[in-house]
């Protein structure tokens, strides 16, 4: 009985995949513009929104100003959004130009 598991099978990863400079570039173009795109969105989320709360203190939900909404929970519900939507566009990004995991 040997107190040495046994070595696992080394796994080679994959070959680097070969993509033209003109399709690496149209790829890159869209991955860029869903990072800016999700940048802007955080933006907004995070300090455009707050800088109008006491403007938005006048709306009233479920009984809470709109601006301690915002900054309690509606931020918040935003980032998860965002999150999962920049994650399924760069899935159909990648298998659009043949990159995606399997």
């Amino acid at each position: 009985m040997a107190l040495v598991p046994e070595e696992a099978p080394a796994v080679k990863p994959p070959p680097p995949v070969e993509i033209d400079p003109a399709v690496a570039r149209a790829y890159w173009a869209k991955t860029s513009t869903l990072m800016w795109t999700t940048l802007a969105i955080w933006f907004v989320a995070s300090f455009v929104v707050h800088l109008f709360a006491p403007s938005l203190n006048a709306i009233h939900i479920l009984g809470f100003p709109l601006g301690f909404y915002m900054a309690a929970q509606g931020s918040l519900i935003v980032f998860v959004v965002t999150l999962f939507w920049f994650a399924r566009r760069q899935n159909q990004i990648d298998e659009e130009f043949g990159v995606a995991e399997e």
